[in-house]
C-alpha cells in the first residue's frame, strides 16, 4: 500500500507541472487586457502601465510563468488583481463552503444511489426495477438550474420551510447552515445518485450471476446475507472510482447551482475571476482543482484495496 501511495505521489509532480503549463498558457489566450479591466476604461496609460509592471504583465510569457510557478512552489499562489488579496486566502475562504456542499451532496447521492442500484438489480425485470431506472434517468436528465428553481419555489416560496438563497457557516449556526445548503445539496446529489445507481445496478447484475454468489446460495445462506455481504462488497469497487471522480467535480465548484442559491463557493469565485480577467485567481483555483482530482484518484485506489482483499497482495 505504501509503495502505491509513493508511486502515485511521484506521478503527481509531472502531472501538476503539465496542468500548470496548460492553465497558464490557455488563460493568456482569453481576449482582453486584465490591466485595462482593473484600471478602468478612463484610466491613463501611465496607470495601466504601472499595473502591468506590478503584476509582471509587461514581461514575456515564459518569464511570467517562471515567476508564477516559483511562487507556487513557495506556497504563494499570487494576488488577486481585483480584490487585492492573496489567492491562497481567497481559496481558504471558499474551500470550507464548497467542502460542506460537496460532502452533503455526496452523502445524499450515496444514500440514494447505492441502495437503489442494489434493489434494482435484485428486483430486475419487475415494476420496482423499472421505477428505479426511471428515477435514475430523471435525476441524470433534469438540468440543475431547473430543479434548483423548482425546489426554491416549493420549499422557500410556497411552503416557507427553507431559505431561498444565501449561506451561513456551520461555525455560526449549525441549523441555519444546514437549512441554507440542503436544497443545493439535493440538486447536486440527485444527479450524481442517478449515475451511481446505474453503475451499481450494472455491477450488481454481474455479481449476482457470478460463481461465488451461486456457491453462497448453495450453502443455504440467507438471501440478504448473499446480497449485502457477498455481492455488494464486490460490486462496490467501480462505484468507488465514480464517487471519487464525482466528489472531485463537486469540489471544483458547481457553477450554476452556486449561482442560483447564492452560495459563495469555488464556482462563484472562478466565474467572477474569469469575467474580471483575474489571472492569478483562475490559475490558483484550477491548479487546486487538478490536485484534488489526482488525490481523489489516489483515494479511489486505496478504496479498492480496502474493499477487495485480493488486491492487497
Amino acid at each position: 500500500m505504501f509503495t502505491l501511495i509513493g508511486r502515485r505521489l511521484v506521478q503527481l509532480v509531472p502531472t501538476l507541472f503539465l496542468v500548470s503549463v496548460l492553465i497558464f498558457s490557455l488563460q493568456h489566450l482569453l481576449p482582453g487586457d486584465p490591466a485595462l479591466v482593473m484600471a478602468g476604461e478612463e484610466a491613463t496609460p501611465e496607470v495601466v502601465e504601472q499595473i502591468r509592471k506590478r503584476y509582471n504583465l509587461d514581461k514575456p510569457l515564459p518569464v511570467q510563468y517562471v515567476h508564477w510557478i516559483g511562487g507556487v512552489l513557495q506556497g504563494d499562489l499570487g494576488e488577486s488583481m481585483r480584490l487585492r488579496l492573496p489567492v491562497g486566502q481567497l481559496i481558504l475562504q471558499k474551500l470550507p463552503v464548497t467542502l460542506q456542499l460537496a460532502f452533503m451532496a455526496m452523502a445524499i447521492a450515496l444514500l440514494i444511489g447505492i441502495p437503489a442500484g442494489v434493489i434494482s438489480a435484485v428486483k430486475r425485470g419487475t415494476a420496482t426495477d423499472h421505477a428505479v431506472n426511471v428515477f435514475a434517468l430523471a435525476g441524470i436528465s433534469t438540468p440543475n438550474f431547473w430543479l434548483g428553481i423548482m425546489l426554491i419555489l416549493l420549499f422557500a416560496v410556497k411552503l416557507g420551510w427553507l431559505p431561498a438563497s444565501g449561506y451561513v457557516s456551520p461555525f455560526v449556526d449549525v441549523q441555519r447552515s444546514l437549512a441554507t445548503t440542503i436544497l443545493p445539496a439535493i440538486v447536486l446529489g440527485t444527479a450524481i445518485a442517478g449515475v451511481i445507481m446505474r453503475h451499481m445496478r450494472s455491477a450488481m447484475l454481474q455479481a449476482l450471476d457470478s460463481d461465488y454468489v451461486r456457491t453462497a446460495r448453495a450453502k443455504g445462506l440467507h438471501e440478504r446475507t448473499v446480497v449485502w455481504k457477498h455481492a455488494v462488497r464486490n460490486a462496490i469497487t467501480p462505484v468507488i472510482t465514480l464517487g471519487a471522480l464525482e466528489f472531485g467535480t463537486l469540489l471544483s465548484g458547481a457553477v450554476l447551482t452556486e449561482q442560483i442559491f447564492s452560495i459563495p463557493g469555488f464556482g462563484k469565485l472562478i466565474v467572477d475571476a474569469v469575467f474580471n480577467r483575474d489571472y492569478a485567481v483562475v490559475q490558483g483555483v484550477v491548479l487546486i482543482t487538478a490536485a484534488t482530482y489526482i488525490l481523489m484518484n489516489l483515494l479511489a485506489d486505496l478504496g479498492y484495496i480496502l474493499a477487495n482483499p485480493r488486491l492487497r497482495t
